[in-house]
């Protein structure tokens, strides 16, 4: 069974994950690329934000005993093949756990540009998922 608390745990540090990216986010391109701290922040706080993803994933996954995943982006795909996540949304997230894999052993490969970019523009893939994963998990449950 799907722990809940588990789960809301998982999301209040995802929002708070998101914050800090939200308010790096405000920062101009420019700022932010001349910034090496910030740059560091954006990368720890979108690995760690979509790790949080792929915890709350792969504890439904278990619980819920569905196949095991090959890899971070297929957990994922589970969620899909099981209806907890719209197809289009399950392509975003794969590409997301791919992005998370070169945050953390390509680190020095990574285009900050890209990173700016994902942070401005991407976010909204892991809110939708967040927002999925509450609307399935949390509030049915109430």
């Amino acid at each position: 069974m799907v722990s809940i608390d588990k789960i809301s745990r998982k999301l209040i540090q995802l929002d708070e994950y998101l914050g800090f990216l939200k308010e790096i986010s405000n920062k101009s391109e420019s700022g932010f690329l001349n910034d090496k701290i910030l740059i560091g922040s954006a990368k720890y706080y979108l690995q760690v934000s979509i790790e949080c993803c792929l915890d709350i994933a792969n504890h439904i996954i278990a619980s819920e005993r569905l196949r095991a995943p090959k890899d971070y982006a297929d957990s994922f795909s589970i969620l899909g093949e099981n209806d907890n996540l719209e197809a289009s949304l399950v392509t975003k997230l794969r590409q997301m756990a791919k992005f998370r894999n070169r945050l953390v052993h390509l680190y020095g490969d990574i285009d900050d540009s890209f990173v700016y970019d994902f942070i401005k523009n991407d976010i909204a893939d892991i809110k939708a998922f967040q927002k999925d994963i509450v609307n399935q998990f949390i509030r049915s449950d109430v």
